[in-house]
């Protein structure tokens, strides 16, 4: 695709679906793809579906018109989904994203094969929000398509830290920050503010977090039964292997907590060295290079050795 246009020809109906677990670049592409839709194909009936909508982002124009639920059946003309690397991360709407007469992918993970009939994947950009960008018309990003979009780029680059983040990335941001929005608020209270709550939860993590193989890999972990005790779910611990990754001396950093008995959500960040994408893919997940995930089973010791040996394998070839 060069312009997202060219997949709305002749389409009545278009479903829009993230991730599961849909962070602040998941939530944005699809905001900003659903506002471009709503404002400029006013003939299109779109519908956007993403799970465990965060009041957060409460701030993006025609957030309380999500789905969080696919209750009716329904054959979309297209079903495009936004920021899902692989057809079983996709949350809610697969049983739109099967039934639709037409799919298209919009991503930017490079453990992305390419699972619908048109894949727009660019794995060498910051965001799918940055890729969305290069398929909208700019002159057509007003202000509330700019806030979503501005939103997804800055929380998949750390507020535009990590290596993801180019000289084109700035200047997307730049050319979206003259919408008038008010940027700072933005990162202040969808990135960096945490409640009295997530930064306990935090604090614990890092006090009791172990460093392996000579200090080159920091691992914080939770157990269910300390989930259950601070009454925490996944989308309060959203920050905590950024943290750990800033560890002086740390190469890769891992945050691993207990979802279900011996089911773990694995959380992989590294500083360059090793690419940790192909460790969350042998192991069933996927990502960047320097920021992956996967679901692990087994005991908490049997997934830290085995993530570790996989890091120590990619190290020692270093």
């Amino acid at each position: 695709m060069k312009n997202i246009s060219e997949i709305l020809e002749n389409v009545k109906t278009v479903g829009i679906g993230g991730h599961i677990r849909p962070d602040g670049d998941c939530i944005g592409s699809c905001m900003a793809l659903y506002l471009y839709i709503r404002k400029y194909f006013p003939d299109i009936e779109a519908d956007v579906y993403l799970e465990d909508r965060k009041p957060v982002f409460d701030y993006i124009d025609r957030m309380d018109e999500v789905k969080a639920e696919a209750e009716e059946d329904k054959v979309y003309d297209l079903f495009i989904t936004c920021d899902v690397s692989a057809l079983d991360r996709l949350a809610v709407a697969r049983k739109y994203f099967d039934a639709a007469k037409k799919t298209a992918c919009i991503d930017h993970h490079v453990s992305n094969n390419g699972f619908a009939d048109v894949n727009h994947v660019r794995g060498e950009i910051s965001s799918a929000s940055e890729v969305l960008y290069g398929l909208l018309d700019s002159d057509k990003i007003d202000r509330s398509i700019a806030v979503p979009i501005y939103t997804g780029m800055a929380h998949d680059t750390g507020v535009f830290q990590y290596s993801s983040t180019t000289p084109e990335t700035m200047r997307i941001a730049g050319e979206l920050m003259k919408t008038g929005f008010d940027f700072s608020r933005i990162i202040d209270e969808s990135f960096y503010q945490k409640t009295y709550l997530q930064n306990q939860v935090m604090g614990r993590v890092l006090a009791e977090s172990i460093l392996l193989q000579g200090g080159k890999c920091v691992v914080g972990y939770l157990k269910k039964r300390e989930m259950d005790f601070y009454s925490v779910e996944g989308k309060d611990l959203e920050g905590i292997v950024s943290q750990l990754r800033l560890t002086a001396g740390v190469e890769v950093a891992i945050f691993i907590y207990e979802m279900q008995t011996q089911l773990f959500k694995v959380s992989l960040r590294s500083n360059g060295k090793v690419d940790v994408s192909k460790i969350a893919v042998f192991f069933g997940g996927g990502g960047h290079v320097r920021a992956a995930g996967c679901d692990m089973q087994g005991s908490m010791y049997d997934v830290i050795n085995n993530l570790t040996a996989e890091i120590e394998k990619q190290l020692a070839e270093e």
